[in-house]
């Protein structure tokens, strides 16, 4: 897909109603692509390690370069983001003292960090790159919700 499809998409979850329930999952491990205040959307998906670390780092390199392009376009529009590390929010949704709202409990999970944006209306926007574990694919997310940051 190219940069202009992402905006697209990302305009498009913005104008629309979220889902009730939450939805079917990303393969079983990402949560599901929306719920109740949020939308969730694959926009790239890598074809996972295709071997030794050098390509490994190159993939990751490219999908944050990808992100870059986006966010840039996303940053015309709506001014700079703030940059929230999703590995706190992680770790406080592990210890199990703090209930961290969806969709920010499960992209901590696999998201290292996000770039975050309030185009108004009420709603937030998130970009950033995800990956399970070693050996799986990068994948560029985009949210879209009206859930605020933890």
């Amino acid at each position: 897909m190219t940069i202009a499809q992402h905006l697209a998409t990302i305009d498009r979850l913005c104008s629309e109603d979220f889902p009730p329930e939450h939805g079917a999952s990303f393969g079983g491990s990402y949560g599901g692509p929306g719920g109740p205040g949020f939308h969730v959307v694959e926009l790239e998906r890598s074809s996972g390690s295709s071997g030794g670390r050098h390509s490994e780092r190159e993939e990751a390199e490219q999908f944050e370069a990808h992100r870059e392009a986006l966010a840039q376009r996303l940053t015309d529009r709506w001014g700079e983001p703030a940059w929230m590390s999703l590995d706190g929010v992680f770790l406080r949704a592990q210890q199990g003292d703090e209930r961290i709202p969806e969709p920010w409990a499960s992209l901590g999970s696999h998201m290292r960090n996000a770039q975050v944006w309030q185009p108004g209306g009420g709603r937030w926007v998130a970009l950033g790159v995800s990956r399970l574990g070693e050996g799986q694919e990068f994948r560029l997310l985009a949210v879209v919700t009206e859930i605020d940051p933890p």
